[in-house]
């Protein structure tokens, strides 16, 4: 057998792998469900968001900003997405005022507070906090700075008023980016 007649063999097994059921089910379970929705690592930030249950704030707050198109663009984001149970501390007067028209460039600035301007996966974010001695910062396109830490074995963050979000659960995978999901709204400092 040639070099060449064994490259093409061993291409056409992996092509045959590929395209095999066993292929397509394990990078299918490869990202966790969230909100009770498969997450599809082949669509956007937007495109599995708004399947998610747990997530219909904040697709709610990203359509009253305006930010749908951000999000579903080319990226890389990552995306640190608040639940509907993390929106939930913050009182109802509160957030209904957030969404008003009139407040859509504080609104805009909550969100981008959630997002990072490239994909950052948790292994990553833990090295760069085992680096920096336990705490690591996180600038985001909103201007605030996050502050990354251990609190055990999970990953905690830290917004400019000192609100505390665990995330609870960590890479799931997107077209063009990451999502991160978190248990508390992050705020920036004023």
């Amino acid at each position: 057998m040639t070099k060449s007649t064994f490259i093409s063999a061993v291409t056409a097994a992996v092509l045959s792998f590929c395209a095999s059921a066993a292929f397509a089910e394990s990078h299918a379970m490869a990202n966790p469900m969230v909100g009770g929705a498969e997450m599809f690592a082949d669509k956007n930030i937007v495109e599995n968001a708004v399947n998610s249950a747990d997530h219909t704030t904040l697709m709610v707050a990203v359509t009253a900003a305006g930010l749908v198109d951000t999000l579903a663009g080319e990226g890389p984001f990552t995306v640190f997405a608040p639940t509907n149970d993390a929106f939930g501390k913050i009182t109802e007067e509160s957030l209904a005022a957030l969404l008003l028209p009139e407040n859509k460039a504080f609104l805009t600035k909550v969100l981008t507070c959630h997002v990072v301007g490239k994909a950052v996966l948790s292994d990553a974010l833990g090295g760069m906090i085992n680096d920096d001695g336990g705490e690591h910062p996180v600038p985001t396109l909103g201007g605030c700075t996050l502050m990354a830490k251990y609190e055990g074995d999970k990953i905690t963050l830290t917004d400019e008023r000192g609100n505390v979000a665990n995330i609870t659960i960590a890479d799931v995978m997107q077209s063009n980016g990451v999502i991160h999901v978190i248990d508390t709204v992050m705020l920036p400092a004023e």
